[in-house]
């Protein structure tokens, strides 16, 4: 199955009509989301409790890990241990993994966790803090894609049962490349970010605002679906997050990618107007 979602549910107003929707307004046009709120703190069980009551059975979350994980926050401002973190990132997502509603967690790496022995071993920890888990792996710099190391980059994924994201931003020197290798057959995720060169690496100003301000064009979008249809060719559930947002410009291209693959979510949550 093809599940095509967004980076958060509240602030795609093309999708609903709506400055800001929730949950279950979003959940009434698509059946995937990607959640970042982990990322910068570890929520309450019961904000997950409460995610879970907005969504039909079929909808699927990713779920970004908290950025103590990935190198992005110190994680001894706030725990004693990287085995307490564990401990209460688990816990607070019980309910989702027991719902069957989790798609996977998005370990999402920074440009600076480059390809050497120590990030390698790193990998080998982060899949034992997560056992059996669906975990999504995103690299961000071009050192694991290099040809000397992309078939090792590969196998490593393969060894830890990781899926290696499928990413598209844009195309510079020290980006990584839309690689569509399959490296866990249970699951794929797709990414994309969008292709504005100019301000990628730009980091003056608002950048974050800045570096996901794109449109893909039909014809990319094409490009694109062909890509996810080769892949869930031979991986029992594909995720496609668009992340393109700093213009509002992803719902929309998650719908026109939606028709290209003529893809129809039954069991979706009743939208406005079907409730009269």
């Amino acid at each position: 199955m093809i599940r095509i979602g967004l980076t958060s549910f509240n602030e795609h107003s093309s999708l609903t009509g709506k400055k800001s929707s929730s949950l279950y307004e979003y959940a009434g046009y698509l059946p995937l989301v990607e959640l970042d709120t982990n990322y910068y703190g570890i929520a309450t069980k019961n904000a997950v409790e409460n995610w879970l009551t907005q969504v039909p059975a079929n909808f699927r979350f990713v779920v970004k890990l908290y950025a103590g994980f990935t190198g992005q926050s110190k994680w001894q401002d706030s725990y004693p241990s990287v085995a307490a973190m564990q401990t209460h990132f688990l816990e607070t997502m019980q309910p989702m993994i027991e719902s069957g509603k989790l798609f996977c967690f998005l370990a999402q790496f920074p440009a600076q966790f480059k390809c050497t022995k120590e990030n390698v071993a790193y990998l080998e920890t982060l899949r034992g803090l997560f056992k059996d888990l669906p975990v999504a792996i995103e690299l961000r710099d071009y050192s694991w894609y290099a040809k000397e190391f992309v078939a090792k980059t590969h196998q490593l994924m393969r060894t830890l049962n990781f899926s290696l994201v499928m990413v598209d931003e844009p195309q510079l020197p020290d980006t990584v490349p839309l690689d569509s290798t399959i490296t866990n057959n249970k699951f794929s995720l797709f990414r994309f970010h969008g292709r504005n060169q100019a301000y990628w690496n730009d980091r003056t100003g608002d950048w974050r605002k800045k570096r996901t301000l794109y449109r893909y064009n039909p014809a990319e979008l094409h490009s694109l679906g062909e890509q996810v249809l080769k892949v869930s060719a031979s991986s029992a559930e594909v995720g496609v997050i668009f992340n393109n947002n700093s213009g509002g410009d992803a719902a929309d291209n998650a719908m026109q990618l939606k028709k290209i693959l003529q893809l129809d979510y039954e069991g979706l949550n009743p939208s406005q107007i079907d409730l009269f």
